[in-house]
């Protein structure tokens, strides 16, 4: 949802600063302030979103010792059966892979 949002915001900004540099025309003793903040605020929605949308698993783990281990995946909420003929017949279901955490 908190993605979503800066997503939102960012667009507006971006549409807000481009009728503020539109809508006047551009004189060398104007000050361009309004010109300015808009510029301002798209760079740093821009930055604060890319500070937010990078991965998560950088930090050092959940203790002194820990580390994450291989990445296993498999089938969750799968149903499965056998048919007449002798075959297994599987669907539904997630794939999904995750790192189980190893403590020495």
């Amino acid at each position: 949802m908190r993605r979503k949002l800066v997503h939102l915001l960012l667009a507006l900004a971006v549409v807000v600063a481009s009728g503020a540099a539109m809508s006047r025309s551009a004189e060398a003793r104007r000050s361009g302030f309004v010109s300015g903040i808009a510029i301002g605020t798209v760079l740093g929605l821009g930055i604060a979103g890319a500070a937010h949308a990078g991965p998560r698993y950088y930090d050092a783990g959940p203790g002194p010792g820990c580390y994450p281990g291989p990445r296993r995946c498999t089938w969750v909420g799968r149903s499965c059966w056998v048919n007449r003929y002798g075959e297994t017949i599987c669907s539904g279901g997630d794939w999904r892979c995750w790192r189980p955490t190893i403590c020495d």
